[in-house]
């Protein structure tokens, strides 16, 4: 599940980065962290995704679960250069988290059966 404090548009740079991994988000409603709350599942791990300079607006997710914080440059901030330097930026970003993804499931599957 993905949720944000202020969910809005997709940004296109997302999209053109996970199209050419084959991951289509186009389209893709974004929402709420507190719609995940109101919604009342319960989640094992909440991992919160905010840039440092961001991270005192890093939502609280309430309730028992195990809250971890990776920080990553948000591209959405990203300013100045061209569309090809930007969308180079984002490919950074979004090897950053496959890379903490698969470090997490890794440490996850050899804990849990």
């Amino acid at each position: 599940m993905s949720a944000g404090l202020e969910p809005g548009d997709l940004n296109p740079l997302a999209v053109e980065v996970m199209r050419e991994v084959g991951v289509d988000i186009a389209g893709k409603p974004t929402q709420s962290v507190f719609e995940l709350f109101r919604s009342g599942k319960l989640f094992s791990y909440v991992v919160t995704v905010c840039d440092e300079a961001g991270a005192e607006r890093c939502p609280v997710f309430p309730g028992i679960t195990q809250r971890i914080h990776w920080s990553f440059a948000d591209p959405a901030r990203f300013e100045g250069g061209s569309w090809a330097e930007k969308l180079a930026s984002t490919r950074v970003v979004r090897d950053q988290i496959r890379a903490k993804v698969e470090e997490l499931c890794a440490t996850v599957c050899s804990v849990e059966p």
